[in-house]
């Protein structure tokens, strides 16, 4: 049955509708930047161009041959071992730590989406709701509310109270010989 109940909780968790809604809804806020920014490049654009077409070929070309040199000349053939050694441990904390920011996020678009999601039905954040139920005062009763409980009370068959406990400690009995 633990198979069915994982299966049952897995189909019905809005959870991954919610991420989906979140992440099409976020596509939608960037895709509205988009204009903006290829005016940005189009401004730029001339400027980068000829930075690169000015730039002396001779000169990129030394100065990546000098840091290719400076990164194997650094090398040394000894610690190749133990360097691999120790990147691969920092490649599994670094996995690990992308897999928890990687559920984080996908818990952050989830709720965003499930806030797009009711704001597209025209639902109201629970947090409003909780506040304005802590902010409104509630209405008095009117003298026609007031009638109702009582008439139905009335119609009502008169509940059995509870027998009363009888207690089964002894009371201590104070006469004035005893108070003296």
């Amino acid at each position: 049955m633990a198979i069915a109940d994982d299966l049952k909780k897995t189909l019905t968790d809005p959870t991954p509708l919610y991420f989906a809604a979140g992440t099409a809804d976020l596509a939608v806020q960037q895709a509205k930047k988009v204009p903006e920014l290829i005016e940005q490049l189009r401004a730029e654009a001339p400027a980068r161009i000829e930075a690169v077409k000015n730039t002396d070929p001779k000169a990129v070309q030394d100065a990546v041959t000098a840091k290719v040199a400076e990164v194997f000349g650094a090398i040394d053939p000894k610690k190749i071992g133990e360097t691999a050694q120790d990147l691969a441990l920092r490649g599994v904390g670094v996995a690990a730590e992308y897999a928890v920011r990687a559920k984080e996020t996908y818990d952050k678009v989830a709720e965003h989406g499930e806030q797009a999601v009711r704001a597209w039905r025209g639902e109201v954040s629970e947090e409003i709701v909780d506040i304005a139920v802590v902010v409104e005062p509630r209405p008095e009763p009117t003298p026609e509310a007031q009638a109702e409980p009582a008439a139905a009370a009335e119609e009502r068959p008169a509940a059995k109270k509870p027998a009363a406990r009888k207690s089964t400690a002894k009371k201590a009995v104070v006469t004035a010989d005893d108070a003296s």
